[in-house]
């Protein structure tokens, strides 16, 4: 779990500073289209620095939404195997109440 939380500050950290550099650029006095340059040439840095930790992130995060569509399909097969159960009881009882009404 440590990892975990260790990622998840990285990842906000990572977004702060990012979100800082953008913020600093689009109030920075220059026209738009330098500004526009200046934001992309930014990214493509901090892309090609931290590309690692964000492909690292991703697989972990599909790791993550996997786990967690294997749980769900789970626990749905459990429900629907319970309500089928649940059925068949039911059809069970009304068919031996059948046989007490002749």
């Amino acid at each position: 779990m440590s990892k975990n939380k260790s990622l998840m500050f990285g990842m906000g950290l990572l977004a702060g500073v990012v979100g800082g550099l953008v913020a600093g650029v689009l109030f920075a006095p220059k026209s738009g289209e330098e500004s526009r340059r200046q934001i992309k040439e930014t990214a493509c840095e901090l892309y090609e620095k931290h590309s690692p930790a964000i492909k690292e992130a991703k697989k972990q995060a599909l790791e993550n939404v996997d786990l967690m569509r294997y749980k769900l399909e789970r626990q749905l097969r459990k429900f629907n195997n319970m309500v089928k159960s649940k059925k068949l009881l039911k059809a069970k009882e009304l068919e031996g109440m059948d046989d007490y009404n002749y």
